[in-house]
C-alpha cells in the first residue's frame, strides 16, 4: 500500500510541476507572415530529418528557446524539403540554416553552426532586444 501511495504522489508531483513553455513552433505561412509584420523577434530553421548537422543543431536551439535571453523569440521550424517558396523568397540553399529576423527585416544568418556559443552568437541580435 506505501509503495501505491508513493507512487500517486509522485505522479501528481509530475502532473502539478510547472511545463516549460517552448518558443519553437512548426513554421506555418500565416503565423510567420503576421509575424514578421508585427516586427516580432523570431528565426526561421531550415531542418530536414536526414540531415545530421539539423539534428546536432535541434537540442541546441531547443535549449537556448528556453533561456529567459531568448524567451519572446519565436522559432519557426521549417522542413527544408518542403517549404520550397520560403526557401526562394529567403534565398535558403542549404538545411541547418538559420534565418534570424528583428523589426522585420533580416539581422543574422547562419549554415550548419552546431557549437552553442556560435548557435546563441546567431539568435543574439534578436535575444538582446537590439
Amino acid at each position: 500500500m506505501r509503495s501505491v501511495t508513493i507512487a500517486l504522489l509522485m505522479f501528481a508531483a509530475a502532473i502539478a510541476a510547472p511545463v516549460s513553455r517552448s518558443a519553437e513552433v512548426p513554421y506555418d505561412a500565416a503565423a510567420f507572415a503576421t509575424a514578421l509584420k508585427s516586427g516580432a523577434p523570431m528565426a526561421v530553421v531550415f531542418h530536414a530529418d536526414w540531415c545530421p548537422t539539423c539534428r546536432a543543431q535541434a537540442p541546441i536551439l531547443k535549449e537556448l528557446s528556453l533561456e529567459p535571453k531568448f524567451k519572446a523569440v519565436t522559432v519557426f521550424i521549417a522542413d527544408f524539403d518542403k517549404e520550397l517558396t520560403l526557401r526562394r523568397q529567403l534565398r535558403v540553399t542549404r538545411q541547418s540554416t538559420i534565418v534570424v529576423f528583428n523589426a522585420g527585416k533580416e539581422v543574422n544568418r547562419s549554415t550548419g553552426e552546431t557549437q552553442r556559443a556560435d548557435v546563441a552568437a546567431v539568435l543574439s541580435p534578436i535575444g538582446s532586444g537590439s
